[in-house]
């Protein structure tokens, strides 16, 4: 009977054992395809980027916190300016980010340092999302603290692995409490577009930022 009743408790011990690792296993395969999810958003919001040209000019256009989101205008129906193609990208773009993570958003901001237009080559986007997975409440903890500060866009870090200021960087942005962020650089570059509003027969080209 005594046996029986070991057998039975070593059984049951081993099925919890196996249905916590399946539990783990599909923990991190849901928090690697909402990270995939986030990376193909901020190519996404890259490539809206490209087809503006002015954006190396106008990169503050696209900079928003967390809590901002634009309404944007109709740039299918209707043209647009340099303004509210920003303002149309920005919108459209964040309402996905919310319907695509789970109470998923996003920040964008001038990269630290790079505050002055003339230095402008790059800008920040953070996207978050809500997870339970990782609790980051107790900040003594060495692997959270580490986590966190990958993710502080605020700081710089040097090749010694210090974190310092990031030198300005007031619109830069961390990660939100109890929420898993991915964070990614963007490069601004500017490209040549064609004007057809002169009326001629061979367009004129315009160049922002030469």
């Amino acid at each position: 009977m005594i046996e029986s009743l070991v057998a039975i408790v070593v059984a049951a011990l081993g099925i919890l054992g196996i249905l916590g690792t399946q539990m783990r296993t599909l923990t991190d395969t849901q928090t690697t395809v909402r990270r995939a999810q986030a990376i193909r958003l901020i190519e996404d919001l890259g490539e809206r980027m490209k087809v503006n040209p002015s954006v190396l000019r106008d990169a503050d256009a696209y900079v928003a916190d967390f809590n901002t989101t634009p309404a944007p205008g109709d740039c299918q129906a209707a043209s647009c300016n340099r303004t509210l193609l920003a303002a149309y990208d920005l919108g459209v773009w964040k309402q996905t980010v919310k319907n695509t993570l789970p109470l998923g958003q996003a920040s964008i901001f001038l990269a630290p340092g790079e505050e002055v237009g003339a230095n402008r080559r790059q800008i920040g986007v953070m996207v978050a999302w809500r997870e339970n997975e990782r609790d980051l409440s107790d900040s003594s903890q060495a692997n959270q603290k580490a986590y966190r500060d990958n993710i502080d866009a605020t700081q710089v870090r040097a090749a010694d692995g210090t974190l310092s200021s990031g030198g300005g960087g007031t619109t830069a942005t961390s990660c939100p409490d109890g929420y898993t962020c991915h964070l990614q650089y963007l490069p601004l570059a500017a490209r040549c577009a064609p004007y057809f509003g002169s009326g001629e027969a061979i367009p004129q080209y315009f160049c922002p930022g030469f």
